[in-house]
């Protein structure tokens, strides 16, 4: 095995680790992580990194990631061969399994850094957009993180070329092109809306280097345009959606059941859907800004916080802090397309209140911050579901679980959280709010379809936007994103509805339990929503069926 990552930890700490090699591999498989991981778009995976971290992938660096990444798996086997300390351990180990096969899965299988040119979009300036998002002022470390990766945009764009240019997806690179038009520009803006939140001797080396990615993204938008077309499929094929559905997600379904479970739930929130729209009036005005908005959120996240505990649904611990917004800043306004704007905090800075930055209201928003807009609970239960979430799992002992696995867990957490509330009356006072939590719950069924058949290679991009637009009543815009996010991240989009499904599959077996009290097994779902539920059920009922029969010989 490579000796790459040195142990971070100091000399007692590594000593008292010994005797547990689940925990040893675990904190040297983390830092290693901690350095390769891609960056994505989305928030739950971000991760944080060392000192001084830039993005390598030229073709020794990926050489030097799979010899490393194999000498991790084969001391994996190793360790599960002999007894498991422990049957928490046991689990551990499945845990950390899964870990390496979504490793593996994005190198040679998802193989982004040779399918998608955007993939260097996220690994150059990606990293800008995310040091961004943090709502505190601009110190001198900041900024030389900011400068740091400003710089490094160059000879990341250079290497991602010589990489897709043999292999890109003509979907994925058409897609790249639209994202970049006018890169220079909005790079400037941004430059221009930093002055004076940065230091002021660093302001002008902050544009200048603004200035030189910006003209560095211009010329491989150039380069992009110039790639021969190609009809490559933007799926990575059934095999790889087969290896991604049993080691990396251990989700106990095909992809026919996948598409049956969808359609079933598809069918049940329309019904639902249509029920509440019976019960809409005029919807109320939307808030005259941002910052009326947010005043309301925050009054309604500590209204989520008591309704949680006078319904005895979920402990609210002193020290979790709280999922507050903001008004989207001018500076990463620019940039938006890069993530999801909102700062769910870190392992590191685990005391700190999570932040999502609002636009200014109107009718004519994308879909999701509409749907906020016209209710700030709405928010609250799915992406302060989620900060909650991370914290509670942020704030565990050992490694095994603090970190991202796979969408499921984390994003059926939160979609059953906001079945959970609306059932329990937190929407009742606005008819409008309940009936767009019946569109998210219809969205979420489509994805799944979606999803699956973009994965398989059934549907393209475009009929796949369609049908998102079509079936579940989002804008052009929103399903166009949702369609590229999907097909570049298969599995992301039936994360939800399949999550929450296996949760519900979960609650039902405790419920035959002696001593059930359902906070206590929310308590533990939220604790551990980085873990996939075949392993949660396995270790809170006992029972390994869905482990066994996700990995089993016929998968």
């Amino acid at each position: 095995m490579s000796n790459w990552p040195p142990d971070p930890a100091p000399a007692a700490t590594r000593a008292d680790r010994s005797a547990d090699p689940v925990l040893e591999l675990a904190t040297r498989f983390w830092a290693w992580r901690a350095v390769h991981q891609p960056r994505t778009r989305d928030d739950i995976p971000r991760i944080e990194r060392p000192a001084g971290w830039l993005p390598r992938w030229s073709p020794a660096d990926v050489r030097r990631k799979r010899a490393e990444l194999g000498g991790m798996e084969a001391r994996l086997a190793r360790t599960a061969s002999g007894p498991p300390p422990s049957p928490t351990a046991e689990v551990d180990l499945r845990l950390l399994g899964s870990a390496m096969a979504r490793a593996r899965w994005e190198l040679d299988q998802l193989r982004l850094w040779q399918r998608h040119p955007g993939f260097y979009l996220d690994q150059s300036l990606g990293p800008v957009f995310d040091l961004l998002l943090i709502p505190h002022p601009f110190d001198r470390s900041r900024c030389a993180d900011l400068l740091r990766h400003l710089d490094a945009v160059p000879a990341v764009l250079t290497t991602g070329l010589d990489a897709v240019r043999p292999h890109a997806v003509d979907a994925f690179t058409r897609l790249t092109v639209q994202e970049l038009d006018g890169i220079g520009d909005r790079l400037a803006t941004v430059a221009d809306e930093l002055t004076g939140a940065l230091p002021p001797a660093l302001t002008g080396r902050f544009r200048r280097a603004a200035g030189t990615a910006g003209r560095a993204l211009e010329q491989y938008r150039a380069a992009l345009r110039r790639l021969p077309p190609n009809d490559r499929p933007v799926s990575a094929g059934a095999e790889a959606f087969g290896y991604f559905l049993s080691r990396v997600a251990l989700l106990p379904y095909t992809p026919q059941e996948l598409i049956a479970l969808g359609r079933r739930e598809y069918e049940r929130a329309r019904a639902r859907e249509a029920a509440e729209e019976t019960r809409c009036g005029p919807p109320a005005p939307l808030p005259r800004n941002a910052r009326e908005q947010v005043l309301a959120q925050r009054d309604a996240e500590l209204r989520v916080r008591r309704f949680y505990r006078e319904h005895d649904l979920l402990t609210q611990p002193d020290w979790l802090p709280h999922y507050r917004t903001a008004p989207l800043p001018a500076h990463l306004a620019p940039l938006a397309w890069l993530g999801i704007t909102d700062d769910l905090t870190s392992p590191a800075r685990l005391t700190e209140h999570a932040t999502s930055y609002v636009p200014e209201p109107a009718p004519d928003l994308p879909f999701f911050h509409h749907a906020n807009a016209v209710d700030p609970l709405l928010g609250i239960i799915h992406e302060g579901a989620h900060h909650q979430q991370l914290a509670l799992s942020w704030s565990q002992a050992g490694p095994v679980r603090r970190h991202y696995h796979d969408s499921a867990p984390n994003e059926g957490v939160a979609f059953y959280n906001e079945e959970l509330l609306l059932n329990h009356g937190l929407l009742d006072a606005n008819p409008h709010a309940r009936r767009i939590a019946c569109t998210f719950m219809r969205l979420r069924a489509l994805r799944v379809e979606v999803d699956v058949e973009l994965a398989t290679g059934a549907i393209g991009l475009a009929e796949a936007a369609q049908r998102l637009a079509r079936g579940a009543s989002v804008d052009a815009a929103t399903a166009w994103q949702e369609a590229a996010w999907f097909a570049a991240t298969p599995g992301q989009g039936l994360s939800y509805q399949v999550g929450k499904a296996q949760i519900e599959r979960l609650v039902a077996g405790a419920r035959e339990r002696d001593g059930f009290r359902l906070r206590d097994v929310h308590d533990y779902l939220w604790r551990n929503g980085n873990v996939p539920i075949a392993l949660l059920h396995w270790e809170y009922l006992g029972l390994r069926d869905d482990l066994d029969r996700a990995t089993g010989p016929d998968r």
